[in-house]
């Protein structure tokens, strides 16, 4: 392996570090807030079943990633480098703030834009770009319908219950936790691994684009050790802006969005687990009544996830720039 393919292997594994300290917030921060798990007892158990997930569900996720997004002839390992720094500086950024925006939308955002700054337009594969962009903005809005039904029907079942019920949801958290887990670690550790390989392919190591082991061992660890170091401020956000969280309203978010997330890990299309969490909760609150919810909070949010795509391809783009002029 040349110096340059390192490199960009290095970052690749960053942003998996990164994405997996940002996500794992979404997974663990109901579980806390309604007080179902100590944090670091939240943290391992999704660790482990992040690590174990890619070996599990197959590399599906992996291939859109890598093969349908952009045409690979018009890729080079500084569009890649560019890529993966571009989705690194938005993801810093909207983590300095708060804000659980998308680390797959900065990822294709990222790949985007760098690719357009190299070879135009012509350069992108829009079958394989509309069928990501679709998967990602409808999976909101899924998980949001999803959580609001389910929660209703979970309310109807138990409408006899007496307050004991709770230990029962509290409990069953384990189950829907790992599930959660699982689902995540299926989806966006696959991302990485599409990355990786596919710089493995341009930089002439493969001979065509087939998932090593070893990446797919590498990418579940990074993940898996970015969960342990999560990020707090939004486990605060999640966790405890949009209202109080109850162990009723964790479980059915985190039962919500492991069915959305594995369903698309499972037909191969990438979502952000950040968003479909962040719209579970909303309609696990909502399922309530509607003013429950802080919507300033959703709204703020909401803004964050528009502007993912654009300002990761724009720094993606000035970053494909600087390295074309000053760094080669």
């Amino acid at each position: 392996m040349t110096q340059e393919l390192l490199i960009v292997i290095g970052l690749a594994l960053l942003f998996d570090f990164l994405n997996g300290m940002r996500d794992s917030s979404n997974i663990v921060a109901t579980m806390i807030s309604s007080r179902a798990f100590h944090p670091q007892t939240a943290l391992a158990i999704t660790a482990v079943a992040e690590f174990f997930s890619p070996f599990l569900f197959g590399v599906v996720v992996a291939r859109t990633i890598g093969d349908q997004v952009v045409q690979s002839t018009a890729l080079n390992l500084e569009t890649i480098a560019a890529c993966l720094v571009g989705a690194i500086l938005w993801n810093t950024i909207t983590w300095y703030f708060g804000f659980p925006g998308s680390s797959s939308h900065a990822l294709i955002g990222g790949l985007v834009g760098a690719v357009i700054m190299r070879a135009g337009v012509e350069a992108i594969k829009l079958g394989g770009l509309y069928k990501v962009l679709i998967a990602l903005f409808v999976s909101p809005p899924v998980g949001f319908v999803f959580a609001f039904l389910i929660t209703r029907l979970i309310y109807f079942l138990v409408r006899n219950a007496t307050p004991r019920v709770n230990d029962v949801f509290s409990n069953g958290q384990f189950f829907t936790a790992l599930a959660l887990a699982f689902s995540h670690g299926t989806n966006d550790s696959q991302k990485v691994m599409g990355i990786i390989t596919l710089s493995l392919v341009i930089g002439g190591v493969l001979p065509s684009f087939q998932v090593p082991m070893w990446v797919v061992a590498a990418s579940a660890t990074g993940i898996a050790v970015g969960t342990i170091f999560a990020g707090w401020r939004l486990i605060r956000t999640l966790g405890g802006k949009f209202y109080k969280i109850r162990p009723l309203h964790s479980f059915s978010t985190q039962l919500t969005s492991a069915i959305v997330i594995l369903s698309a890990s499972l037909v191969g299309v990438p979502v952000s687990t950040s968003q479909v969490v962040s719209s579970a909760i909303i309609g696990v609150g909502s399922s309530e009544r509607l003013s429950k919810v802080r919507w300033s909070v959703a709204g703020d949010i909401a803004v964050s996830w528009m502007i993912t795509i654009p300002a990761s391809g724009l720094l993606a783009a000035g970053v494909y720039w600087l390295i074309m002029n000053f760094v080669k």
